[in-house]
């Protein structure tokens, strides 16, 4: 099967999971959380059963696709924090006018650049979207693991770093396909570890650079969904995309099925 053929098949599967949730959405004003007896994102206690705070997991073109013909066997070996606290958004800063047949090539452009330009072991980013709203695996290690990426000095530990391919400045189109990918993504990543989406966290830099922002040691307090400027000294994700973060936090939380006023 091409390499095309296979993303449309990743599209359908991605379109069927967006519908589902929609439909849910609609009847019940938020997606119901599974109750279930154990496991580690705990919700509130109802009847007697624990309700965890869990997403479906979206569909991700795994990485083999984009890196179609290359062997997978030169990659050192994935390195694992004991948690995901936060989700990091970036931005490409690819340009917009980009097509879907396009996506690959650009990824493979971006992983060129991490690892010859700037000598890096592999891309930076855990996971790319597209303006189409199509999810890819970045970095390698598994796409349901805690994988420690390259994306955000000194906070790489207990995040996840998604890349939104294209540049969103100040008043670039937002696509919102895009949006909701993002937070399908953070939904269900935050929600394996209890994370509310609209929480606050506290992350320590391990960050050994001179010109961080936060030197080794020092704690911070941000969104469990924030942009790379947060914790950067950059403009990454781009004003338009910033300005959306509210909303991907509120649609991730309802994802998880948590209403305005259950927070945790």
């Amino acid at each position: 099967m091409s390499v095309a053929r296979r993303l449309v098949m990743y599209r359908i599967a991605q379109a069927t999971t967006v519908v589902a949730v929609s439909a849910l959405t609609a009847r019940s004003g938020a997606r119901p959380a599974p109750e279930v007896n154990r496991g580690p994102a705990q919700g509130p206690s109802l009847g007697g059963k624990i309700r965890l705070w869990t997403a479906p997991r979206p569909a991700v073109v795994p990485r083999a696709q984009w890196q179609a013909g290359q062997s997978q066997d030169h990659l050192p070996p994935a390195h694992y924090a004991p948690t995901v606290q936060a989700v990091i958004v970036h931005q490409s800063e690819s340009g917009n006018d980009y097509r879907q047949r396009d996506v690959g090539e650009i990824i493979v452009g971006i992983y060129t650049d991490h690892v010859g330009r700037r000598g890096w072991d592999d891309i930076g980013y855990n996971f790319l979207v597209d303006k189409e709203g199509t999810l890819y695996e970045g970095r390698h290690g598994g796409i349901d693991r805690p994988v420690i990426g390259a994306h955000a000095n000194g906070f790489n530990i207990g995040t996840v770093g998604i890349a939104a391919i294209g540049t969103y400045r100040e008043g670039a189109a937002m696509p919102e396909p895009m949006l909701n990918a993002i937070a399908r993504l953070a939904a269900w990543k935050l929600g394996l570890y209890g994370i509310d989406p609209r929480a606050r966290v506290s992350l320590t830099s391990t960050s050994t650079s001179d010109d961080s922002r936060y030197r080794r040691g020092e704690c911070v307090t941000v969104d469990a969904v924030l942009g790379h400027c947060d914790i950067d000294h950059t403009d990454c994700p781009g004003a338009g995309l910033y300005a959306m973060l509210p909303l991907i936090r509120a649609t991730a939380a309802r994802l998880q099925g948590r209403t305005v006023t259950s927070a945790s």
